[in-house]
């Protein structure tokens, strides 16, 4: 089984549009709303290809309680510890005119010390069946950044790998925990070595994701959107490259790869099919409209297309 914390769900509306006015009056023509936040688009595309997954969040107020059912309906099994607050809402707006997307992600409600107690005796006896665990996502107000590093920690104590997908200082502290996998986007690498690695070319990614991977992570996957994945281990460094740009919704996209990067983990993949997998995954949540869902004939179809390569020793 494959846990999946999510402490900050939220529930996520998006909004197609013929052509976005951003200062007038836009009349979506289609409008989705599902359980969201990256956790648990994590755990949806966990559940949609098959994998044993269990999500261990926090609800609060009349949203907790629409993310809680609506999770339920779609048959992915949770253990929710309830909280005060009122569980966050996420937006997304859909031009597809323009052929990309704006997404808008409240906060999410404060989060005491008795709650995440709480939440940390589910979590510890959820261990004890979980194969690998994901923490995904932003952190609510209230927890400090080492939140995640003690979930690590904790993780580590019951012989469970972790897969880490969270940014800034959270980040920082719970790669110096050593998860078995981080997974950092471009725009977070960044922001972790204080310089710009945006066409920058591939040494520079694998320098910086190398620079993580010293802090204490264990492997470090760096997401690069259209350009695929790089990643550096203690086996060796791998680039992983889609056939081609995709036309969608590109939000839940590196969800989906975390899911992947898990689910490969769990199976003891090794890191060329984990690669192959995860952007075969990404890629084709990313042409569905709607985060934390994708086409198995798209996954299927790009999968032998995607291109591996291997760099060396990491």
């Amino acid at each position: 089984m494959i846990g999946v914390v999510c402490l900050n769900p939220a529930l996520d509306i998006t909004h197609h549009v013929a052509a976005a006015d951003w200062a007038g009056v836009n009349r979506p023509s289609a409008v989705h709303a599902r359980p969201g936040g990256k956790g648990l688009n994590v755990a949806r595309t966990l559940h949609a290809i098959g994998a044993d997954v269990l999500v261990l969040g926090l609800a609060g107020g009349i949203t907790g309680t629409g993310v809680i059912d609506g999770l339920a309906g779609l048959g992915v099994p949770a253990t929710w510890t309830r909280i005060g607050g009122e569980t966050r809402r996420t937006f997304t707006v859909v031009d597809q005119a323009a052929g990309g997307s704006a997404l808008f992600s409240e906060p999410g409600p404060p989060v005491g010390d008795d709650e995440l107690a709480d939440f940390g005796v589910a979590y510890k006896e959820a261990l004890d069946g979980c194969t690998a665990v994901v923490l995904s996502g932003s952190l609510p107000p209230g927890l400090p950044p080492d939140t995640y590093a003690g979930l690590i920690a904790l993780a580590a104590a019951a012989g469970v790998p972790v897969v880490l997908d969270a940014h800034g200082e959270a980040l920082l502290r719970g790669a110096a925990a050593g998860p078995a996998i981080v997974k950092p986007n471009l725009a977070e690498l960044e922001a972790i070595t204080g310089r710009p690695l945006s066409g920058a070319g591939w040494p520079a990614v694998a320098a910086a994701a190398g620079e993580l991977r010293a802090a204490g992570a264990q492997a470090v996957v760096a997401s690069l959107g259209a350009d695929g994945l790089h990643a550096v281990t203690g086996e060796g460094s791998w680039r992983a490259v889609p056939p081609g740009p995709v036309a969608g919704n590109p939000t839940g996209a590196g969800d989906a790869v975390a899911a992947a990067l898990a689910h490969g983990l769990a199976l003891g993949r090794p890191w060329d099919e984990r690669l192959r997998h995860a952007v075969a995954l990404g890629t084709a949540s990313a042409a569905a409209p709607v985060a934390g869902e994708f086409s198995h004939d798209d996954y299927a179809r790009v999968l032998p297309a995607v291109a591996v390569h291997r760099d060396g020793a990491g």
